[in-house]
């Protein structure tokens, strides 16, 4: 099994597998990202089921995407014979107009290539259905699939097409091979023909669209194959419906040995929000115009609360449980499903959502029906923020214990009225702008009064203590204080003081539900580079950036945490919050290219 998550990611914004650098299927959860799991080896080597190829030790397996797409191709080599794995999930468009829908079946493809001699190998396929609860059963249909179910539930079934024999599939038998083969798991069964000729086409029409999606991206000078590799991440966890996934994975631990484990696989406002901003910085409009009709969809009516994340259909119910028979990544329980963060109150979501927004009333308002929707939503947040802004919440990291008056929770009500305002002054609304200034300047001198410390020279993470805290590295990020003013410039580099550690960040060092945390916060490393950078130390930022980077795994894809001795990642992964900050960073270290025209999907 892969270790410090040697894995690459296919997917079609539908759902996507993880796949180590041997070419083995460890997690794959059909037929939606949020569906139970048909391979869950990533959290138990024994039970959980993976779908790879066995080869002797005489072969070396080397891994790599092709271009900028989210195809994967893993090369098996040795003296006897060279074959490649090709991994996919399609997705394309099915006509030639904008209004063209996309092609995107719970289906992974395994296209292999023979590239010299004969090899051999034998394909282990062992699905463990319904996150490995009960016993699985295999039946070949008509030579034509395996139909494979749970015993637990019946109805729930998979189908697997091969070009090579069946029972050599399920047998584990030896295979030598000596020319292209293929292997097609399915959630439904086809009512096509399967076979090589098919795949291909499959296989060039995704890869078609990959490259066309990269391409309509922005283009920048610096750090360029980091900047497409994590583009196209947060592009795989943009799911149909506009929501935007935390993570693919459930469960993965904070720390080795941890009870930190939680599942990721659902829409927080405030990752979504910041996922689609920095699409949109990268020349990405549509995923920016499908979230905001996502956010229309779960706020239907003047009278409907705002949760802090829902399902990724817009579910407001997110029932956390545990599976205890499963041993969990690296020996580390439990292992949960749902989340029962939703009930919590998390006053900062409301900023980067209307942050969103602003953005969609600036560059693609739609007929007047959509935007009068759009503005009572608006209205809607704002009379949240201006109730909710002076009591305690949860705050940015979602501490289960008692609610604080975290400062940065105040900011960002801040910034959700300010851009509140802004949008009220796009379409003439100022008696809006006024009183909602107003209340935004009070919030303001709030923070300033009550979150500014002399003991410590710094913002302090709360009203009631002099703890330091990385969120409030975005501080001026959001506008609400400037890059040069000395208080900034005092916090940057006394939370640089405090919770740098061995080249990496805390998030805070402060004991919360769970003791005091362990590993480094990826995304709060990425927060001090920026705020080095705009206070002027810009080469320690560039310097420190480039040590980061490397710390992504061989394909240049990141989790949540990692280890401050190893740096192994640890923390669900791929992590949306890594990769769009990992995409901020580096546009602002790159020198921009001249601005050329946006092609919006």
């Amino acid at each position: 099994m892969a270790s410090n998550l040697d894995y690459g990611v296919v997917g079609n914004c539908h759902t996507a597998a993880l796949v180590s650098k041997e070419g083995s299927i460890d997690w794959l959860c059909f037929p939606e990202f949020d569906s139970p799991s048909i391979f869950a080896r990533l959290l138990d080597p024994q039970k959980g089921g993976s779908f790879g190829f066995a080869v002797s030790d005489e072969y070396t397996v080397s891994q790599k995407y092709l271009g900028h797409t989210n195809i994967l191709s893993t090369f098996f080599e040795s003296d006897e014979g060279g074959f490649e794995v090709i991994d996919f999930m399609p997705r394309y468009k099915t006509g030639n107009t904008c209004e063209s829908k996309h092609y995107m079946p719970p289906e992974i493809y395994r296209y292999i290539r023979v590239s010299y001699g004969i090899p051999r190998f034998r394909v282990v396929y062992e699905p463990a259905m319904d996150y490995a609860q009960g016993k699985m059963h295999h039946e070949i249909i008509g030579r034509e699939f395996i139909k494979s179910y749970a015993e637990s539930n019946p109805r729930n079934t998979v189908y697997l097409y091969s070009s090579l024999p069946l029972e050599q599939v399920q047998n584990k038998t030896e295979v030598k091979l000596k020319q292209d083969e293929f292997m097609l798991l399915t959630y439904n069964q086809k009512l096509i023909t399967v076979d090589l000729n098919r795949v291909y086409l499959e296989y060039q029409r995704t890869k078609v669209y990959w490259l066309n999606w990269s391409a309509r991206s922005k283009k920048f000078s610096d750090y360029r194959e980091i900047i497409y590799r994590s583009m196209l991440v947060l592009k795989l966890m943009s799911y149909r419906s506009g929501a935007v996934l935390a993570a693919l994975t459930t469960s993965i631990p904070e720390a080795i040995g941890n009870v930190r484990n939680w599942d990721y696989r659902f829409c927080w406002l405030r990752d979504a929000s910041m996922s689609i901003d920095t699409l949109l910085k990268t020349g990405h409009f549509g995923a920016a115009g499908r979230f905001i009709m996502f956010i229309q969809s779960i706020i239907k009516s003047k009278y409907d609360s705002i949760q802090i994340m829902y399902g990724i259909r817009g579910e407001r119910i997110l029932t956390e449980t545990t599976l205890d028979y499963l041993s969990g990544f690296a020996d580390s329980k439990p292992v949960r499903i749902g989340n029962d963060a939703y009930h919590q109150k998390q006053n900062d979501s409301f900023g980067y959502l209307m942050d969103v927004i602003h953005q969609y009333f600036q560059h693609f308002p739609g007929t007047l029906d959509e935007v009068e929707d759009m503005w009572e939503i608006v209205k809607n947040i704002v009379s949240t923020v201006v109730a909710e802004w002076q009591n305690p919440d949860k705050g940015i990291w979602e501490i289960r214990k008692q609610e604080e008056h975290f400062v940065f929770s105040k900011v960002m009500c801040w910034v959700a009225l300010d851009r509140a305002v802004k949008i009220a002054e796009l379409i003439h609304k100022e008696y809006y702008a006024r009183l909602w200034r107003k209340e935004a300047d009070k919030i303001q001198a709030d923070v300033f009064a009550r979150g500014w410390k002399e003991e410590i020279q710094s913002f302090s993470q709360a009203y009631g203590n002099n703890d330091f805290d990385s969120s409030l590295l975005l501080m001026e990020r959001y506008g609400f204080i400037a890059a040069g003013d000395e208080r900034f410039v005092k916090t940057v580099k006394a939370i640089q003081k405090q919770l740098f550690y061995k080249g990496l960040m805390f998030r805070y060092k402060t004991a919360d539900d769970f003791g005091t945390p362990t590993s480094a916060f990826t995304v709060c490393t990425f927060w001090l580079i920026e705020a080095l950078f705009v206070i002027g130390e810009k080469e320690e930022a560039r310097q420190l950036f480039n040590q980061v980077i490397t710390y992504t795994n061989h394909l240049g894809l990141m989790s949540e945490d990692l280890d401050f001795n190893t740096k192994q990642q640890l923390g669900n992964f791929p992590q949306a919050y890594s990769h769009l900050a990992m995409i901020n960073t580096a546009i602002l270290l790159s020198n921009e290219k001249p601005a050329s025209r946006f092609i919006r999907p």
